[in-house]
């Protein structure tokens, strides 16, 4: 084989990161994403993107590695080579229904919670929602937190949160974690709760207020 035809032959060999894609066969240059690898590879029906920045949550997929079983976001996971990747359909509607307008007082929360999420205290501490996270939150902190009546705590933790929902297909109990984390949020902002320790201080000092009047109308 002459020089000439070596390199030809070569020039004809695919180059990059060998992938799979919903099924498909993708050649893609190192260092692409993997929603950018589907859109160069010509792969179907991968619709619904978003911002492409990590923050719409819309890219949702499952990761093949060997024996490894992933999830994460396609705009922010790079290709590797032999990895299988398949887009996930969008997530379905919640199964928590609740109206934040109901809620007219703040004495009551907790019991409202578990009877929206009666799931919640049933976690089995598996971490399946904290593996899943593309954004590393501490999700069964966050839920514990909230069963536990701690709303302000647990919204902090789920700050982050774009509501993939990749938690809630991590979690056997079906605890919705991702909807925990709204719901502690609205909550927290419809009643701008105040701390329980701070809640507690304030009723002592009201009663206490109480007692000193009706001590003085008395002595009066």
């Amino acid at each position: 084989m002459t020089t000439s035809n070596a390199t030809a032959n070569k020039g004809d060999q695919p180059s990059g990161v060998a992938l799979t894609i919903n099924g498909l066969a993708v050649n893609a240059p190192a260092g692409m994403t993997l929603v950018e690898a589907a859109w160069h590879g010509g792969v179907p029906r991968v619709t619904g993107v978003g911002c492409l920045e990590g923050v719409c949550g819309s890219c949702r997929v499952m990761l093949r590695r060997g024996k490894e079983v992933t999830v994460g976001l396609a705009c922010q996971t790079f290709v590797e080579d032999n990895i299988e990747v398949i887009f996930l359909p969008p997530a379905s509607a919640p199964q928590h229904h609740y109206e934040i307008s109901d809620f007219k007082d703040g004495w009551d929360i907790h019991a409202r919670f578990h009877k929206i999420f009666p799931e919640a205290s049933r976690c089995r501490h598996c971490h399946g929602c904290d593996k899943a996270c593309p954004k590393g939150i501490t999700v069964e902190n966050g839920v514990a937190q909230a069963a536990a009546g701690r709303y302000r705590e647990a919204g902090e933790t789920f700050f982050e949160c774009i509501m993939c929902e990749l938690c809630d297909a991590a979690c056997p109990e079906l605890i919705a974690p991702a909807h925990v984390g709204l719901f502690s949020r609205r909550v927290t902002a419809h009643f701008h709760l105040r701390p329980p320790n701070l809640i507690n201080r304030l009723e002592e000092l009201r009663q206490a207020c109480a007692g000193t009047a009706q001590k003085e109308n008395g002595d009066e």
